[in-house]
C-alpha cells in the first residue's frame, strides 16, 4: 500500500470553476494527491475539500508563477477558459496554455488532460468553438502527452449552456428564435464529463488522443428547450423566424436571464455550428461509462432544486471570510436567486447561534412580527400551514421539526441552520443563518441568506414585486439578530426590540 506522499500528485487549473470544482472531489476519492492551482487561493475557502489540496498562487498568464505548481506533478489538468475577458479571449487562452505546456515540459510533468469543445474543425467553426480547438493545439505545442476531450452543451445544474436554456424555458412561453433551433447537438450529463476526465489517468491508451464526447441522444436546440418544458411540465412554444442575429440574441438572453450579452454573444454565434459526435473513440477507450440521455440528465440537475441537492452549491455561495465584502448581494445562480446579507456582531458566536435558533412561536421574528403574522394569515386562507404550528420547544430545534410556516431542514450546532419553506410559494424557498468565525476579525460574521427557486413567470413576479418588502423584512431581520445576540451576550436585555 502506497504512503500519502508516494500517491501521484496531480495539478488541477480551474479549481474555482464549473468542472475544477466537481473534478477535485473525484480525484482525491480516487486516491490522487490534488494541488491547485488558482490566482487567489482564498477563493478555495469554503469548500468541503480545501483542507485536502494543497493550494499554489498562479496565472498562467505569467509564466513565472507557474514553476512552483509545476513541481513534482505527474499529470496536469488545463480547465482554464477566458470567455467573457474580453474580445481578445482567444489570444489569451491560447497564450495561456502555451506559458502552461512550456512550464509543465519544463518541469517533467507525464501529460495533460484538457476539456475542450466539440465541432467538425473542417467547417465553419464560431470564434468560441475555434478558440477551444485552438487551445488544445496550444497544449500539444510543448511536445507533451495531451488527452483532450471535446464536449459540447454540458447538461448540469450551473453549467452556463445548461443555465441559458433553462432561463429562457423558465421564464419565456412563447420564444422567437432564429433557425438555429433546427441545429443539431449531442448534449452531455456534468455526471459523464466527469467520469472521462477522472478516467482519463486510469486509460493509458487515451494519452496524447482527441476523444469526443457526448451524450446518448442527438436532438437539436429547439428540442432541448422543449423536452426540458416537458420535464418541467411546462407549456412552451417556439415560433422560429428567419433573421435574428447573434449580437441582436444576446442582448435578448443579457435581458431575460442573468448571463450578460458579452458573455452569450460568442455562445449564441456557435449555436449555427453542429457539434455531435463523429467517432466511437469514447467508447472504445471508457466502455465502462455509459452516457445519460438529455431528459434523464434534465431530471438529475433538476434535482439541484431539492434541498440536500442544492447543499453543496449552498456552501460555496456562502463561504466567504475576506473583508471589504458587500453587506448585501443579489444574485441568480443555478436557477436560484439569492438574496445574501452578512454582518459582523460584537458577540460571541454561541450567542449568534442561539439568537437564530431561538427565531419563531412565541419569540416572533424580530422586525416586523405583524407582516410575519399577515404572511401567515394570507397562507392559511390560500390553504397552507399559516404560522399557527409555532414551534416546539422555546430553545432547542431538532431537524425535521415544524417552525411556524418553515420545516427546519438542517442544523450544525453552533454555526448553521437552514430553513425550507412550507407557505405557499410559486416555487421553492429556503431561508439559512450562520456564523462564521474570522481569522483577522474579533468579531464573527452573521451570515443571512433567502434562497428562491421561482417556478415560471408567476415565480419571478412574485419575488421581483414583494422583494421591496421582503428586503426591508430581511434587513430588519439581520439587525434583530445581532441585537439579539448582543443581549444574549449579557449586554442588554434580550427581550428589547431591535429599532
Amino acid at each position: 500500500m502506497m504512503t500519502p506522499t508516494q500517491r501521484p500528485l496531480v495539478l488541477v487549473t480551474g479549481a474555482t470553476g464549473y468542472i475544477g470544482g466537481r473534478l477535485v472531489p473525484r480525484l482525491l476519492e480516487a486516491g490522487y494527491r490534488v494541488r491547485c492551482l488558482v490566482r487567489d487561493v482564498s477563493r478555495l475557502q469554503g469548500r468541503p475539500w480545501c483542507g485536502q489540496v494543497e493550494r499554489v498562487a498562479g496565472d498562467v498568464l505569467q509564466p513565472d508563477s507557474l514553476t512552483a505548481a509545476m513541481r513534482g506533478v505527474e499529470a496536469a489538468y488545463y480547465l482554464v477558459h477566458s470567455l467573457g475577458a474580453g474580445a481578445d479571449f482567444s489570444q489569451r487562452d491560447v497564450q495561456g496554455a502555451r506559458n502552461f505546456g512550456t512550464a509543465a515540459q519544463h518541469a517533467g510533468v507525464g501529460r495533460i488532460v484538457y476539456l475542450g469543445g466539440l465541432g467538425d474543425p473542417a467547417t465553419a467553426l464560431s470564434a468560441h468553438l475555434r478558440s477551444r480547438q485552438l487551445t488544445g493545439d496550444a497544449l500539444r505545442e510543448s511536445g507533451l502527452s495531451v488527452t483532450e476531450f471535446r464536449a459540447g452543451v454540458i447538461v448540469g445544474s450551473g453549467s452556463l449552456s445548461f443555465e441559458l436554456i433553462r432561463y429562457l424555458t423558465e421564464r419565456v412561453p412563447v420564444m422567437i428564435c432564429p433557425r438555429w433551433v433546427y441545429t443539431r447537438i449531442q448534449p452531455i450529463a456534468v455526471r459523464n464529463v466527469l467520469d472521462y476526465l477522472a478516467g482519463a489517468l486510469r486509460v493509458p491508451a487515451s494519452a496524447g488522443r482527441i476523444i469526443e464526447i457526448g451524450g446518448a441522444d442527438v436532438i437539436t436546440y429547439g428540442e432541448m428547450l422543449t423536452f426540458y418544458a416537458e420535464v418541467r411540465h411546462l407549456r412552451r412554444w417556439l415560433v422560429p423566424v428567419p433573421i435574428l442575429t447573434p449580437k441582436l440574441s444576446s442582448y435578448w438572453v443579457h435581458f431575460v436571464t442573468p448571463i450578460p450579452a458579452a458573455i452569450a454573444r460568442p455562445l449564441i454565434a456557435g449555436l449555427r455550428n453542429e457539434i455531435i459526435v463523429r467517432d466511437d473513440l469514447a467508447r472504445q477507450l471508457f466502455p465502462q461509462i455509459q452516457p445519460l440521455d438529455y431528459r434523464s440528465a434534465v431530471k438529475l440537475a433538476l434535482e439541484k432544486l431539492d434541498a440536500q441537492a442544492v447543499e453543496t452549491t449552498w456552501n460555496d455561495a456562502l463561504a466567504t471570510s475576506q473583508r471589504g465584502v458587500e453587506p448585501v448581494t443579489l444574485t441568480t445562480r443555478e436557477g436560484m436567486i439569492i438574496e445574501h446579507r452578512q454582518l459582523l456582531v460584537d458577540a460571541p458566536a454561541d450567542a449568534i447561534f442561539r439568537a437564530f435558533t431561538g427565531l419563531g412561536g412565541t419569540h416572533g421574528w424580530l422586525y416586523m412580527n405583524w407582516a410575519w403574522r399577515i404572511r401567515g394569515a394570507i397562507d392559511r386562507l390560500c390553504g397552507g400551514v399559516g404560522v399557527r404550528r409555532g414551534r416546539r420547544d422555546g430553545t432547542e430545534l431538532r431537524v425535521g421539526e415544524a417552525l411556524d410556516f418553515w420545516r427546519v431542514e438542517a442544523i450544525e450546532p453552533g454555526r448553521l441552520l437552514r430553513l425550507r419553506a412550507e407557505m405557499k410559494v410559486p416555487g421553492k424557498a429556503w431561508l439559512q443563518f450562520e456564523v462564521v468565525a474570522q481569522d483577522c476579525e474579533l468579531r464573527p460574521l452573521l451570515t443571512q441568506t433567502a434562497y428562491f427557486a421561482p417556478k415560471g413567470l408567476a415565480g419571478l413576479a412574485y419575488w421581483y414585486l414583494l422583494y421591496p418588502v421582503h428586503g426591508l423584512i430581511f434587513g430588519g431581520l439581520i439587525r434583530g439578530l445581532a441585537a439579539r445576540a448582543r443581549a444574549l451576550a449579557g449586554d442588554a436585555d434580550p427581550g428589547t426590540p431591535p429599532v
